[in-house]
């Protein structure tokens, strides 16, 4: 019988993964390595490397030069059980901002390539949109794997083995996706235990939690589930902006719709608050979705 994975054991693997090695030495670009999750597909959890890409171009800058967007595309799928290689080119540093490429690789092919821009914390005007009303808290709410029993048992384990403890407002849709078909969806998530006090790590793992259900409003707005034989999906590209600072072991509210789908494609936009109604950040992300005819 296989041994259950514990809370802190899953974020010490997300933390080993963040902790990349590099030599130190630069030409042209930065140098790091790492490693990925084991995964029981194989393939490399998109969040997975667009945060390791985050904490690459971070380590290329000092610490009061806070990320703040990033635009990125998965070019190929990455293999779990090989290494990674992430160049990163140190584009522009300005008086205020400053501006990274970064590209992670697997045998001498880009799998992601990500453009980043930094900038120092200054004054301004400032407004966000307000958080939804009558959303029930995520204490009320079942957790994914409560309620994921049928569930084929490599997806089951994806769900216990993964840091993050992800609670869906509407029902999760592994099995089916509902009688109502709506292009949005409400997600509580937060890490299984605590982070270190970095903010850089928050910010990395908030890139990580991102690319996470992100895809489902566009499922659900066609009545879609992940179990659906013959159906697949993949993200196309990745846009995230980092607006305030907030702990990503605290529980967080992922706000998702879709405004379109079309030509094999689908765009869903979300936006996270802490539960004391701040928005942390905005997501977009594009996926390529095709369905069986029949």
């Amino acid at each position: 019988m296989e041994e259950q994975t514990t809370a802190e054991e899953t974020v010490e693997r997300l933390l080993a993964v963040l902790d990349l090695d590099g030599s130190g030495a630069r030409t042209t670009e930065d140098i790091f390595t790492g490693v990925s999750h084991p995964m029981p597909t194989g393939r490399i959890y998109g969040g997975q490397v667009l945060a390791q890409s985050v904490v690459a171009a971070e380590r290329t800058l000092p610490d009061d030069r806070a990320l703040h967007s990033m635009h990125g595309y998965f070019l190929r799928p990455g293999d779990a059980s090989q290494g990674l290689t992430i160049s990163v080119d140190r584009i522009h540093d300005g008086r205020s901002f400053s501006t990274r490429r970064a590209q992670a690789y697997q045998n001498g092919v880009p799998i992601f390539s990500m453009i980043a821009s930094f900038q120092d914390e200054a004054p301004g005007i400032e407004h966000a949109e307000p958080m939804p009303v009558g959303i029930p808290a995520p204490e009320d709410l079942p957790s994914d794997e409560e309620v994921s029993g049928g569930i084929h048992p490599l997806s089951q384990r994806m769900l216990t083995d993964r840091p993050a403890d992800v609670r869906h407002v509407e029902g999760p849709i592994y099995l089916a996706a509902g009688e109502e078909r709506k292009a949005s969806q409400a997600v509580w998530m937060r890490m299984r235990a605590p982070l270190p006090d970095e903010p850089g790590i928050h910010r990395a793992a908030l890139a990580y939690l991102s690319d996470m259900t992100i895809q489902e409003s566009i499922l659900r707005a066609h009545g879609l589930a992940w179990s659906l034989g013959g159906m697949k999906v993949a993200s196309l590209d990745h846009a995230m902006w980092w607006h305030r600072f907030a702990r990503v072991d605290d529980w967080l509210l992922y706000v998702q719709t879709s405004p379109n789908a079309r030509s094999g494609r689908g765009l869903a936009a979300g936006r996270i608050y802490t539960r004391d109604g701040v928005l942390v950040a905005s997501i977009a992300q594009e996926i390529m979705i095709r369905v069986p005819e029949d």
